[in-house]
């Protein structure tokens, strides 16, 4: 899979900006020639020196010093893109790192494209491409649970599953074909037997990988997670609870709130987008009006629902109507103003709730716990965090699965002249799962997946 490229690349591999430190990177055949003509220290120069070391110098244009730097020296193939490839680390700041990128650019290389660093690291065969996907799910990771999963994916975990799907699937076909050469009635049972076992066995292996797709989503994205119900019963206030600070305005006006508040939130260890709304009712302002429209289309989407009640009022029609629309496993209802209600109100069918004050410091306490409970339900407990699939994993895995569907239906038939069709669908379907890993790939496949990536990665 080695690929040689002609160029070379260089970026910025730090943000932008005031920090310690910034790092350019440099990538290519020219790595080295580049790395002679900018860097001037005491010693060999950047070709002559081993790999895996440091140099303290400086980096020139022209005779004038932009900056003192590191530069640290990798050659092909132990490197992150499997080239030759040198980081110079300089001074953070804005205009002194444009100025050494600068520099390297006029010695010969040219800016690199978003995620063309991972790329030639994969077309290089230096990672698969979940490996390359695990990279930007590292990197854009915004709770220890979804970096946890990045790292296990980056590890190899998903490509280790797939390989042994792919293969065992491969090994079936062979089996499958090899069949065709027995003539007719000649095949003993006990062989079309054991090739339905396996795969049945393999079709199993695929699902359970499908199943993780739930959990992927959830933390790669966040759980969109609306708080909803009728004007003045605490949304605002439970938003800011949760928050720990004042983001959405409080009032006794109903009607306060006119559009979605969106903040983020994590909440053990899942990413949350947590929305207020518009209260919800019959509204004679078109402002207000647009607002609750606004909150049903947030109510459609969600992954949960914190629907609000005030406990001092009771339960109205508007109320039932509204949670009769949302699904029963979805919603924490949650009864609030219980300070101002002499007793418990009846529980309501099928739905989680909670009844308390959010005037109470212990009842958020409350309510994260049982928010937290609904969203892990049906998730690993106890375990250790390992790799889950991403959406484009789990579409070619359901189009391997109907593949496999179809062929296991042929060879159950236990005819002849079913068995090519059946071995023609195994191996549409392996060309399928090997786009997963990057055993099948084309030009905008590739440029999908990096364009996501940051430029100097």
């Amino acid at each position: 899979m080695k690929t040689h490229f002609n160029d070379t690349i260089a970026a910025m591999a730090t943000a932008p900006g005031e920090a310690g430190i910034s790092i350019i990177r440099i990538s290519g055949p020219d790595t080295y020639r580049i790395a002679d003509h900018v860097f001037a220290g005491r010693g060999p120069k950047p070709s002559e020196r081993p790999p895996f070391t440091f140099a303290h110098g400086a980096i020139c244009q022209e005779g004038t010093r932009l900056d003192d730097v590191l530069m640290l020296f990798m050659r092909g193939p132990r490197s992150y893109t499997g080239e030759d490839q040198v980081e110079i680390h300089g001074h953070g700041g804005s205009v002194v790192s444009r100025r050494i990128l600068r520099c390297v650019m006029e010695a010969g290389a040219r800016l690199a494209e978003p995620g063309e660093f991972t790329r030639r690291a994969f077309l290089n065969g230096r990672m698969d491409l979940t490996q390359a996907e695990a990279v930007i799910d590292l990197i854009k990771a915004r709770s220890e649970r979804a970096a946890q999963a990045a790292v296990e994916q980056l590890s190899g975990s998903i490509s280790q599953s797939l390989s042994t799907i792919y293969d065992e699937c491969l090994s079936v076909v062979a089996d499958l074909e090899a069949t065709m050469d027995f003539p007719e009635d000649e095949l003993p049972e006990a062989v079309m037997r054991t090739v339905i076992d396996r795969l049945r066995e393999v079709h199993q292996r695929s699902n359970d990988l499908i199943a993780t797709w739930s959990e992927g989503r959830l933390l790669r994205e966040g759980a969109l997670i609306v708080i909803a119900g009728r004007p003045n019963v605490g949304k605002s206030t439970l938003l800011n609870a949760l928050l720990g600070q004042s983001r959405a305005i409080v009032s006794d006006v109903p009607g306060t709130t006119r559009d979605t508040i969106e903040e983020g939130y994590v909440l053990d260890g899942i990413p949350l987008r947590l929305v207020d709304t518009a209260g919800l009712r019959d509204a004679a302002c078109a402002i207000e009006q647009e607002g609750i429209r606004r909150s049903r289309d947030q109510l459609e989407k969600a992954d949960g629902t914190l629907y609000l009640i005030d406990a001092s009022t009771g339960m109205t029609q508007d109320d039932h109507a509204q949670l009769a629309q949302l699904n029963p496993q979805q919603t924490l209802v949650v009864w609030n103003k219980m300070d101002l209600c002499p007793t418990t109100p009846p529980p309501s069918s099928g739905r989680t709730e909670c009844h308390l004050s959010l005037k109470d410091p212990q009842a958020i306490t409350v309510i994260r716990k049982k928010l937290a409970e609904q969203l892990s339900a049906g998730y690993r407990q106890g375990a250790e965090q390992q790799a889950v699939i991403s959406e484009r994993h789990r579409a070619i895995l359901v189009q391997f699965n109907d593949h496999l569907h179809q062929a296991l239906a042929l060879v159950q038939e236990n005819r002849d002249d079913h068995i090519p069709l059946a071995c023609a669908h195994l191996r549409d379907g392996l060309e399928a799962l090997g786009a997963v890993t990057g055993r099948v790939y084309h030009q905008e496949l590739l440029d999908h997946i990096f364009s996501r990536f940051c430029i100097g990665k």
